[in-house]
């Protein structure tokens, strides 16, 4: 079977969220025989027109300009009509207007399924002019597939389509990533210690780490932020008008680095505010090495990852004090720390690996492609009622 995955971004020019989706559901359905490729888009192409991702090859057609956030690109319709042709079925991950209209101009009629990653939030204001477009493409899918129940019962879009919904959470494998050397265990042990918490992602305007910063006031407690991003300035700049002595911007690091940091953390702080947030696999990370998590209530995918009491502490979306007491409760309560970052990887290995959500898309794939209705399908459409 031959999947054609298409989003606007993909490796190596970029590393968020989604990009990691993608990759993780490749590599694990190629073991199941699946033949993965992704169309994206590149600011330069030219340099390695074409890559692989481990067995995934990567298409990218060159950025003509960006519009309210939206890549597009002139050279990527006759390369994605080339790209589809040779597909069994064609796999979109949502949000990309561009790709909307890609599908309906060059898709070739071919099978196709779409991941709601995200609900439109930041240009929500342009939703007049797009929801015909949206409405269109959306009609074409034979399947949508929704990341959590949470977010299938807060989104204003997906309801309208429920009878075309399937959910299935994002999952990942741990032996995808590094294992660190112990001489960069002892590095960031030197350079951070080891009960700092950790915020990992792209600085981008929906993370909520001005948030973040304003919680940091009068906390003895260490924090470390790793990504880079657009609002990175915007954050240093605060950081040092507000005199924060214990936050640390570390920019972009290694998966291995990256690694590193989650072993040695006390516990994953995860401040998004925004419904833009859809998921956070950055919540999957921690948990997956048994890291306690704070996030915000923002009725998505997070509160699905972290369980309040559970597995975490769960706070009000934009609210720095709760996020200050948050952090202190964790950081001077080695008990509960423990026994909530040993919750939420008992959950991870219930809920959140790549094998289960490879077996889960297989079957989505099957049934638009065969007519296949596989009890594990039935078990994850059972999710979002």
């Amino acid at each position: 079977m031959r999947i054609l995955h298409v989003f606007k971004t993909y490796y190596p020019d970029s590393f968020g969220g989604v990009e990691q989706v993608i990759r993780q559901l490749s590599t694990a359905t190629t073991r199941m025989g699946i033949h993965n490729r992704v169309f994206t888009l590149s600011r330069k192409p030219e340099v390695t027109p074409a890559l692989h991702d481990g067995p995934t090859e990567i298409i990218r057609a060159k950025l003509t300009l960006e519009a309210a956030s939206t890549p597009v690109s002139l050279q990527a319709f006759r390369m994605f009509a080339a790209a589809a042709k040779n597909a069994d079925l064609i796999h979109y991950h949502y949000p990309w207007p561009f790709g909307d209209l890609l599908h309906l101009a060059a898709g070739g009629g071919k099978p196709a399924v779409l991941t709601y990653h995200s609900d439109v939030v930041r240009q929500k204001g342009l939703m007049p002019l797009y929801r015909p477009l949206m409405k269109r493409f959306f009609s074409r899918m034979d399947g949508i597939v929704s990341t959590s129940p949470n977010y299938l019962q807060s989104s204003e879009v997906l309801p309208l389509y429920r009878e075309k919904i399937t959910v299935i959470p994002i999952g990942l494998e741990e032996k995808s990533y590094p294992q660190p050397a112990s001489d960069r265990i002892s590095y960031w042990r030197a350079e951070a210690g080891e009960d700092f918490f950790l915020f990992v992602g792209v600085l981008r305007y929906y993370k909520g780490l001005h948030i973040l910063l304003d919680a940091c006031k009068g906390l003895k407690e260490r924090v470390v932020i790793v990504g880079a991003g657009p609002v990175e300035q915007d954050l240093k700049r605060q950081a040092a008008a507000l005199g924060l002595t214990n936050v640390s911007f570390l920019g972009a690091v290694s998966d291995e680095d990256k690694v590193a940091l989650l072993k040695l953390c006390r516990a994953v702080v995860f401040p998004s505010h925004l419904r833009s947030e859809a998921f956070g696999v950055t919540l999957l990370e921690g948990a997956m090495y048994g890291k306690p998590l704070i996030s915000s209530e923002i009725g998505t995918g997070s509160s699905y990852v972290n369980i309040d009491g559970l597995t975490g502490i769960v706070i009000p979306p934009n609210d720095p004090l709760a996020l200050n007491k948050a952090m202190r409760r964790l950081g001077q309560d080695d008990l509960l720390s423990k026994r909530l970052g040993h919750a939420a990887r008992e959950r991870f290995e219930t809920m959140f690996t790549a094998e289960k959500m490879a077996r889960a898309y297989v079957d989505l794939y099957q049934g638009v492609l065969y007519g296949e209705n596989s009890e594990s399908q039935n078990l994850e459409r059972h999710l979002g009622d």
